[in-house]
């Protein structure tokens, strides 16, 4: 057996970036920043989110930067080869599959929150 989940709580750092592929997909990244307790002080951990289709579109429409949201999903990583070196890297990714906007109205301009997984369209 074997478990690969992801939650977090955190703030939007940017706006979404969204892009269309022929095939019909869509494809959101964002960043979230999750505050970290330490004696002194929060220090935020910063993590790469990547959604696709419905929940894709979702984000777009109604995340920006500073929006408090909520995720579940998997954790991945992107591999690739670097141009430079020739040296293989890689970077964690969050892949979501659970949206829930968790901030205020007014925090979000365009209604409150929700769960918006896949499965509720």
């Amino acid at each position: 057996m074997s478990i690969n989940v992801v939650t977090l709580v955190g703030r939007v750092g940017g706006d979404p970036d969204i892009k269309y592929f022929e095939s019909g997909s869509v494809k959101c990244r964002l960043t979230l920043a999750v505050n970290r307790r330490s004696r002194n002080r929060d220090e935020p951990d910063w993590f790469t989110l990547e959604l696709w289709d419905k929940t894709a579109e979702v984000a777009g429409n109604y995340v920006r930067k500073g929006s408090l949201i909520g995720i579940k999903g998997s954790l991945k990583f992107d591999t690739w080869s670097d141009r430079q070196t020739g040296a293989s890297r890689s970077t964690p990714v969050i892949r979501v599959d659970q949206l829930e906007l968790l901030g205020s109205k007014r925090d979000n301009e365009a209604g409150g929150g929700g769960d918006f997984s896949p499965e509720n369209f």
